[in-house]
């Protein structure tokens, strides 16, 4: 059943962008500059490498599994209503974790803070659409909205590190709530109010997405440190599989699904989702550890961790519109492959530089990092904008999005199951060659560096070895996944035998209303 649409307003369509453009900056950004205040929360809170995973892993956890869901509550309840309501709980999970005196009450606030942003993030790209219809101006709109977050994205580290060197750590929990009134109070004038049709629940699939992917992520996080045979984690891993398959049986049978498996029908949709699915699995992976061997290990201050990943951020936003230029020009399938191989080329090169490297050494490895991220973000937008017709503009949105959060998850996960493993095989090996107590192993980088410092430098230095070591085995795990994915886009993307790579031929025309369900 359609609902009517109230016209969006002229006269503020650059107030709407504004909104949207902030709000998503505020999403992105709150991804990644907690890393650079990890090791703090680790000494203050005295929290282990497990705990700090989870400061990561639960805004990101639901985050991704309830987008969805916030897809669908905005197709239900109105745009306008559901993207409020998630910017307030945004902002007041923000207050909440600044306010964190456990690392337990921390995770729950990140928690709060992922609800918010699965509400608010949805609707974004649909509104972008209704509210530009000219496709010219829709373009350099998305094109904007897409750069902007992407530039959350890098300057997160950045930001972290002066702030909180200047104010602590609970500082870049702050700094969202200002901007959160703001964007209330904006979003409350001017933005228009869209419900283009009603949608039931999909209480049972959402259930299902949530049971898999918390299980799952619960059992990659706890499964180095409990052992991998442990009951818990073998328990967790079978309940992960079980959910997620019959997740996917109900979607594909449901007449209404909230993941509407024909979207990976399309190979372009297809190639653009798993270039956002690897490059956060690897970025968001080596994001997470990197600040821990530079402040723990090379004894840098977070500051200077900060703007060591200026080069980072200055070539993200140089690429950033380069790649609309070619995805313009030549379509989707050359922006993408380049940026997933860049991406693969800047991990691997950065496993060969060690805690004594010095920053002129590696200082283009982040360049080339900072370009192949920049080079994705908007041909994915793109990509959604032109092969998606408006009614569904909402969903794909959501499943993108979905898919980049859950890579993110899966990738912290992952490398760091890969480098808690390594480095408790390293340093037990290190430690019995000492003759040094096995106790001593449980003091980890970025996890109680006061401790560490007190012991024997022969074995402090075991410690540090220990943990480089480790990290760069995760680094290679991420940069060899991004190189195979970087090949399965090659193939995705693919021209159609007798066609040309042009553009056009990768916008098929939009389903008729009756095809839809």
């Amino acid at each position: 059943m359609r609902k009517s649409v109230n016209p969006p307003p002229t006269r503020h369509k650059g107030l709407v962008l504004a909104t949207l453009c902030a709000t998503m900056f505020m999403a992105m950004l709150d991804n990644v500059i907690v890393n650079n205040a990890l090791p703090r929360i680790g000494q203050q809170l005295h929290s282990g490498v497990s705990g700090l995973q989870w400061v990561v892993e639960g805004y990101s956890l639901v985050y991704a599994a309830l987008l969805l869901t916030g897809g669908t509550l905005g197709d239900r309840y109105g745009r306008r209503r559901v993207f409020l309501t998630g910017l307030t709980l945004f902002t007041a999970g923000s207050a909440a974790a600044a306010l964190s005196g456990s690392t337990g009450a921390l995770v729950a606030a990140r928690m709060f803070q992922g609800l918010g942003a699965a509400l608010l993030t949805p609707g974004s790209l649909s509104i972008l659409r209704h509210v530009f219809p000219d496709e010219k101006e829709r373009a350099r709109a998305v094109g904007l909205w897409s750069g902007v977050s992407a530039l959350g994205l890098a300057v997160g580290p950045v930001l972290g590190g002066p702030i909180v060197d200047a104010f602590g750590w609970a500082a870049v929990f702050w700094i969202n709530v200002p901007v959160g009134v703001a964007g209330l109070l904006l979003a409350a004038r001017v933005l228009p109010e869209f419900a283009a049709r009603s949608r039931r629940l999909d209480l049972k699939g959402q259930a299902l997405s949530a049971l898999g992917c918390g299980a799952l992520v619960y059992a990659l996080v706890e499964g180095p440190a409990r052992g991998w045979t442990d009951v818990r984690v073998l328990a967790l891993a079978a309940v992960a599989v079980l959910a997620l398959a019959a997740f996917f049986l109900v979607e594909a049978r449901s007449a209404d699904p909230m993941l509407d498996l024909s979207f990976f029908r399309d190979r372009v949709l297809a190639g653009a989702a798993v270039s956002g699915f690897v490059i956060s699995f690897g970025m968001f992976g080596a994001a997470f550890f990197l600040p821990l061997l530079m402040q723990d290990v090379m004894g840098w201050s977070p500051s200077d961790a900060g703007v060591a990943g200026l080069p980072m951020t200055a070539m993200i936003v140089i690429a950033a519109p380069l790649s609309g230029a070619l995805t313009s020009r030549h379509g989707p399938r050359l922006p993408l492959v380049a940026g997933v191989v860049l991406c693969a080329t800047g991990l691997g090169a950065l496993s060969l530089y060690g805690a004594h490297a010095h920053y002129a050494q590696y200082v283009w490895v982040l360049g080339v990092m900072g370009l192949g991220m920049g080079m994705t973000f908007t041909p994915v937008s793109v990509t959604v904008m032109q092969r998606v017709d408006p009614a569904r503009a909402g969903m794909a949105s959501a499943i993108l999005n979905t898919l980049r959060e859950i890579g993110g998850v899966v990738g912290v996960a992952v490398l760091g199951a890969v480098l808690s493993s390594r480095f408790a095989t390293h340093l037990t090996d290190s430690l019995h060659r000492l003759g040094a107590p096995a106790d001593i192993a449980r003091h980890l980088p970025g996890t109680a560096p006061d401790s560490t410092a007190a012991l024997p430098a022969p074995v402090r230095d075991a410690v540090d070895a220990a943990f480089t070591d480790a990290l760069h085995l995760a680094l290679r795990c991420g940069s060899a996944t991004l190189a195979a994915a970087a090949l399965l886009v090659t193939l995705l993307l693919r021209p159609r035998r007798g066609a040309g790579p042009s553009p056009a031929d990768e916008r098929p025309a939009p389903q008729p209303e009756a095809a839809r369900p």
